[in-house]
């Protein structure tokens, strides 16, 4: 349930706190006192879109916060911890912050979150239902919601929407597959040549390098060989080449080391240096040995290239590692189009599959939708006929179609107000003042079965007086019995019906008009049920009339 509620630097109000009863709470106030500038600071808290101009001092932030007291409700732990949002098991804090440039941020338990998951948490905390919102009684799909939630079907949907989503999925594969067999299809011919030209090219992975290298060696022949012939002159082939003067020094040191007892290692080292020598040499001479021009090599080469890059250009890629993904992209194209056959007929056996066991779970979903639906006809017009409408005929119409994410049904409430009148969408029948009691009455009808910890009727009791409105007052407080319930009012017969009274109420200093709120004791409570019964002016009479209305 809604705990507190604290609202700063909003419109007409600075700051105010309010503390909410568990029970039926009430809300009155003059017209223009504010008591609709604080439902729509509890509607940004639901996510509805900030207006800059609503901050009254542009040099503060305005705040939000709601307090809500969640002990108990798994369904909304769960939520939370599935999309990582901190939880506190007895109390759960939203709030809305919006700065002087507009800018907004949302907080749940203090911790920042997206404005729409934070709209997706308050929806399950608090439900303000307005006249505006009246409108969704003429909705299918809010008929729809309503039957399902009478016939305890969120599991059911739950299970069907996975079985749903499956069928769609293979649908849309069996789609897509359709749609590529007949694009490959047309462009058989062409995939099948591309293929062969490739095929032809016999490609290798490391081809292309070692013919470029190939190439390069080849195209720069002569100077190779006259580089080679150069290192092979000063190494070993010259009249004074490095491994004879090697040969000389060797036996200068063989001298020196029968004179100098240290040169004994000298010789060796030089014999080493000359071993390593004569072993470059000798692969030198490998390298000038086997390479040699050859004009037709080097054609084929350039030939072979050539094809390669060609292909590369064609196919856009940029290596022969690309052009064998692609050869083989292609072969198994060809070879899906063989088999597609088969391929389409067994995604068709698989959407088949998935469609009777979404079809099993909707046919399902229609019985308990039709069994309830005779049910909600009667419970509805228990309801309502005490409010004014004792002719009110009601029909839940369900027709079956295709399947949709919500089943296979059609649902539309039809109503007669009036004798001898026909069954009619409530559009196109129902006044303003009708369509309220009839929601009413059905948010009554759910009330023990919403989840839901708190709802806010705002001026749900407009354009009714007398029994009705002392009728539509117990209605709430009977709501109240299962979720905490606040009503917005002007009639005292509602008023006098709550177990907690708050008065909306504009105050002026010498700087500006304020809004505030404060919660009535019983004397003052007396006292504004005699205003709302007389007037301006309060008499005994007026008093004595209030205390009858609440029963003291």
């Amino acid at each position: 349930m809604l705990k507190t509620l604290h609202i700063s630097n909003y419109a007409l109000i600075d700051s105010v706190d309010i503390e909410f009863n568990d029970g039926f709470n009430i809300i009155t106030g003059e017209t223009g006192a504010g008591k609709s500038i604080m439902l729509g600071a509890l509607s940004l808290i639901l996510g509805e879109r900030a207006d800059l101009k609503a901050v009254r001092d542009s040099g503060k932030k305005s705040v939000i916060e709601a307090v809500f007291d969640v002990a108990g409700y798994d369904t909304l732990k769960n939520y939370c911890l599935i999309n990582d949002i901190e939880w506190d098991d007895t109390t759960c804090i939203l709030r809305r912050e919006i700065s002087p440039n507009g800018r907004s941020r949302a907080f749940i338990n203090d911790s920042p979150v997206t404005l729409d998951l934070m709209s997706h948490v308050a929806q399950q905390l608090v439900d303000i239902h307005s006249q505006h919102q009246n409108r969704l009684i003429t909705s299918p799909e809010f008929q729809l919601k309503i039957i399902d939630n009478l016939a305890g079907n969120t599991g059911l949907l739950a299970e069907y929407s996975s079985r749903y989503r499956v069928y769609r999925n293979a649908l849309k594969r069996l789609h897509e597959t359709k749609k590529l067999i007949e694009r490959n299809r047309t462009d058989e011919d062409f995939t099948r040549f591309q293929l062969e030209q490739l095929d032809a090219m016999k490609l290798k992975e490391g081809e292309q390098e070692r013919l470029e290298q190939d190439r390069d060696v080849l195209s720069n022949m002569t100077e190779i060989k006259s580089t080679l012939s150069g290192a092979l002159e000063a190494l070993s082939e010259g009249r004074e080449n490095a491994l004879s003067l090697l040969r000389d020094a060797s036996e200068y040191c063989e001298e020196l080391a029968r004179v100098l007892e240290d040169a004994d290692s000298l010789g060796e080292r030089l014999e080493s240096a000359r071993i390593e020598l004569q072993d470059i040499a000798e692969t030198l001479s490998s390298y000038d040995q086997e390479l040699h021009a050859d004009p037709d090599e080097l054609e084929a080469i350039e030939q072979r290239l050539n094809d390669i890059y060609s292909l590369q250009q064609k196919h856009h890629v940029n290596s022969i590692t690309e052009l064998i993904e692609l050869r083989e992209s292609l072969r198994t194209k060809l070879d899906e189009l063989e088999n597609s056959s088969f391929t389409v007929e067994e995604l068709e056996k698989e959407a088949r599959r998935a469609k009777n066991a979404a079809k099993e779970l909707a046919l399902e979903l229609s019985v308990r939708r039709e069994k309830e639906a005779k049910h909600f006809e009667t419970m509805l017009r228990e309801r309502a006929m005490p409010l004014g409408m004792k002719n009110l005929s009601t029909k839940v119409k369900i027709t079956h179609g295709e399947l949709t994410p919500d089943g296979c049904d059609n649902v539309e409430f039809l109503f007669s107000f009036n004798k001898n009148q026909p069954l009619m969408p409530v559009g196109g029948t129902a006044s303003g003042g009708e369509i309220s009691r009839l929601m009413l009455s059905i948010k009554a009808i759910i009330a023990a079965k919403m989840q839901l910890p708190s709802i806010i009727f705002d001026e749900v009791d407009t354009g009714v007086s007398g029994d009705v409105a002392d009728r539509m007052g117990l209605m709430m407080k009977d709501i109240a019995q299962n979720i905490q319930v606040t009503a917005i009012t002007h009639l005292p017969q509602v008023a006098a019906k709550g177990s907690a009274h708050f008065k909306v109420y504009k105050e002026d200093d010498e700087h500006a008009t304020h809004t505030r709120i404060r919660r009535l004791s019983q004397e003052e409570r007396i006292e504004e049920l005699a205003v709302m019964l007389s007037g301006s002016k309060v008499d005994d009479a007026a008093k004595a009339n209030a205390k009858s209305l609440l029963n003291i």
